[in-house]
């Protein structure tokens, strides 16, 4: 290997323990990172999932002393591999922590649903992740090669930097190390009281607003912030925006002040799960030379599903998000009474607020012919919704990168998003100029408001019906993108370099 060499730690690996898209990035980017010549593993939590997920698991004969305020706890270390691929994957063990997550009753990798249905954090959050945190770099000696860089990502893992700071550094096989910090959803933080401190170890100096203290709390990202040698999020745009008040959550101005650090690189897409050309999933497989015969196969296979009437001329809309205010469905059900007068089709997938669970299900009951709705999440109807659409709704308040427009390009079902983040970095809107310079893959809005997306959905059904050899080129010119991880996995490398010669030039003076 040639490349630089890298551990990954994340909360959750999709093939593993997945609860969204930072697990599918933990799966993707180091298989990638591995075809480009690094040297890479992955380590996360051996969480009751991870036990459950059908992957060969070995024990490896490496047990941990991990310090955890006044005491110290072994934990055993577990290893795999990455699905397709040869990299390797550890897991840090420790029953108390980390064997609760059981769906039958309600528990999940970091939250559980309480009597009232409402979902809440465990209570020991923080303890799991000081925990977790020190375990990483405990293991860095066991490794099968002597990484340069610790890659982190969110608050589970932003205290990696801290620790390697205040105390690893001095000690032998540390000094070399250097920290990337990924920030997938600002929104995140880990936020904790003052009194989980003491678990950490740290000087309780260190508890400043310029380094731990954030408001009178603890507060893990913002800490990851300050020690990383590095930041990125996962768009330019969201770089950019987390720098505002708008989008910062209360860290816009400590982003921008270390803004000479922060990077964006979008996120990319894993062809070899979604592209419809071989996806075992949809009613008829197609390219973008066939999408126009082939693709109509695959819209009645996704109306008889949803038992709606399977008519070729009627567009069908369709979104798959987590059901929350962030993803924009509050406009889209505004919105949606409006898509029906168009004469459209609307098919809902996703799970998330009770409320909105409530307003969609009292939606289809009043139209049962004309919406779709699952609740949940299925893997198969993702895909077949991604094929079977004629426009993909994804109008969020707010997107760091999001992966469904990216699967949307490639399906030839062209999205309609909010300009922001990630959207705004991967769709190019269809104005008529876009339209007439060949480069329109989607289309677009900027307010945030539920008739800015019917006034750009209508624009877009007024192609489809009325210049169906416009709205064709949209499609295809969507499928022929390359968002594949490998062009993300390449600005990773340079990243990673960049962060290594830092090193270099501070050993050699």
């Amino acid at each position: 290997m040639t490349g630089p060499r890298v551990l990954f730690a994340t909360p959750e690996v999709a093939g593993f323990a997945k609860t969204g898209g930072l697990a599918d990035v933990s799966a993707s980017l180091p298989r990638a990172l591995a075809q480009l010549g690094a040297a890479v593993a992955v380590v996360m939590p051996y969480y009751n999932a991870v036990r459950r997920s059908g992957q060969p698991i070995e024990r490896t004969p490496f047990v941990l002393p991990v310090p955890l305020g006044d005491r110290v706890l072994a934990c055993r270390v577990y290893r795999s591999l990455l699905p397709r691929s040869s990299v390797p994957i550890y897991f840090i063990e420790h029953s108390p922590f980390f064997e609760r997550d059981d769906p039958r009753l309600g528990r999940g990798l970091y939250q559980q649903v309480m009597l009232g249905g409402y979902r809440a954090d465990y209570p020991d959050n923080a303890e799991r992740f000081i925990f977790f945190s020190r375990a990483v770099l405990e293991l860095v000696p066991h490794l099968d090669f002597r990484p340069e860089v610790i890659h982190v990502n969110d608050w589970q893992t932003a205290l990696v930097p801290v620790f390697l700071a205040e105390a690893y550094r001095s000690r032998p096989g540390y000094n070399h190390l250097r920290t990337l910090l990924t920030i997938h959803n600002l929104a995140y933080q880990g936020i904790f009281g003052r009194d989980v401190l003491p678990l950490t170890g740290l000087p309780g100096w260190l508890f400043n607003p310029t380094q731990l203290e954030y408001h009178g709390f603890f507060n893990f990202l913002k800490a990851g912030i300050i020690y990383a040698d590095a930041i990125n999020t996962v768009s330019p745009t969201y770089a950019r925006e987390i720098q505002t008040p708008e989008y910062g959550y209360g860290l816009e101005g400590l982003l921008a002040s270390v803004q000479h650090k922060l990077t964006g690189i979008v996120n990319g897409c894993d062809y070899e799960q979604w592209d419809p050309a071989h996806d075992p999933h949809i009613a008829a497989t197609y390219t973008p030379d066939t999408v126009v015969e082939r693709k109509p196969l695959c819209k009645a296979d996704l109306q008889r599903r949803f038992d709606l009437p399977v008519m070729a001329d009627t567009p069908v809309l369709g979104m798959i998000a987590r059901l929350v205010h962030q993803k924009g469905i509050d406009l889209v059900l505004s919105a949606a009474p409006g898509f029906l007068d168009l004469g459209c089709q609307i098919v809902f997938l996703g799970e998330g607020d009770r409320e909105y669970h409530d307003q969609l299900q009292a939606f289809r009951s009043r139209h049962p012919n004309r919406v779709g709705l699952y609740l949940g999440f299925h893997e198969g109807l993702a895909h077949v919704i991604e094929a079977g659409a004629d426009l993909f709704l994804m109008p969020s308040r707010y997107e760091p990168c999001g992966l469904n427009q990216l699967y949307s390009l490639k399906y030839g079902t062209p999205p309609v998003v909010r300009v922001t983040g990630g959207l705004a970095d991967t769709v190019v809107n269809a104005t008529e100029e876009n339209i007439a310079a060949g480069t329109a893959t989607g289309f677009a809005f900027h307010d945030y408001t539920a008739s800015a997306l019917y006034e750009t959905v209508r624009w877009a059904l007024t192609l489809y019906h009325h210049r169906p050899h416009h709205f064709r080129q949209i499609m295809q010119t969507a499928m022929r993108q390359d968002w594949s991880w490998n062009r993300s996995a390449r600005e990773y490398v340079a990243l990673y370099d960049r962060l290594c010669q830092t090193v270099a030039r501070l050993q050699h003076g």
